[in-house]
């Protein structure tokens, strides 16, 4: 169990560490943002239209005697949007990686750096054209996984009790692993580790991989926090890699990219002040 603490620990470092680079983190919103639009638009059709969509699929309760068809129909509705959410914090993740490729990629080199004994990053043997496909081919394959899951939990959903209880702990969990391997993957393919290799590996260490996923998959439920979270999500998974990797971390550089992290946010106001000073506008007070 301990590794729920460890992985939770990573999603936590992963935040602080974009809080200390605020420019990176700038440009890691762009690509939320857009994906966030496509969604909420998607959830809006769906809200709007699902009851006729429940009433369509559902001839058989039309002739049910009142309170029941209603009772039934809306129960429909309410599970159909349930798994559509399971869905949108699944694929949000992909969707959004895949938009912010190039950025991403930077992003978490720069993590690997900032580490690395070294000073050094693994670099992908792939162009940026392949790197694009192969992120394609891999979410795809996940989504059709969790899309699999998705509908195995939609099913034992109407079992008594436990419909409403077990089963939407389970999703958040299911939900979590999922999200933690989208996200580790941008670290990992650029270390050329294969999809059924990224997914052994975090099969191994189930616990690591729910403490850093399930967190952020319940936080990815409230209105655009996924946007805000997904550079420092990155950043996070990142080190997870590392981890999951075994590759050296180096104590003296992680304390001092935390006293780094720790005078960036120190100073960010600071910071902010400069950089609105260059382009000629007054900070307030």
């Amino acid at each position: 169990m301990r590794d729920l603490g460890v992985g939770f620990g990573y999603l936590v470092k992963g935040q602080r560490w974009a809080a200390g680079h605020g420019r990176a983190y700038g440009f890691g919103l762009l690509p939320g943002l857009i994906t966030l639009v496509l969604y909420a638009a998607a959830l809006v059709a769906l809200a709007v239209f699902g009851d006729d969509f429940v009433t369509w699929a559902t001839p058989f309760a039309d002739d049910w005697s009142s309170p029941w068809g209603g009772l039934f129909r809306g129960f429909l509705v309410a599970v159909l949007f349930a798994l559509a959410l399971l869905l949108a914090v699944v694929t949000f993740t992909a969707v959004t990686l895949l938009v912010g490729q190039p950025f991403y990629e930077s992003l978490s080199e720069r993590v690997d750096r900032s580490v690395s004994p070294d000073g050094s990053a693994p670099q992908s043997p792939h162009s940026l054209g392949r790197e694009l496909w192969i992120s394609a081919r891999d979410s795809l394959r996940v989504v059709v996984r969790a899309a699999l899951w998705g509908v195995l939990l939609f099913a034992l959903g109407f079992l008594p009790f436990v419909g409403q209880t077990v089963i939407p702990v389970l999703g958040f969990f299911v939900t979590g692993f999922f999200l933690t391997e989208e996200l580790t993957a941008v670290a990992l393919q650029r270390r050329g580790v294969e999809l059924r290799e990224r997914l052994a590996l975090l099969r191994a260490r189930k616990t690591l991989a729910w403490g850093f996923g399930t967190p952020l998959g319940v936080a990815f439920l409230v209105p655009f926090v996924a946007v805000f979270l997904m550079p420092g999500a990155v950043a996070g998974a990142t080190l997870m890699a590392r981890d999951l990797l075994d590759e050296d971390m180096g104590e003296d550089v992680a304390e001092d990219a935390t006293e780094d992290t720790a005078r960036d946010i120190a100073g960010g106001e600071r910071g902010l002040a400069d950089r609105l000073g260059a382009c000629g506008h007054e900070p307030s007070p």
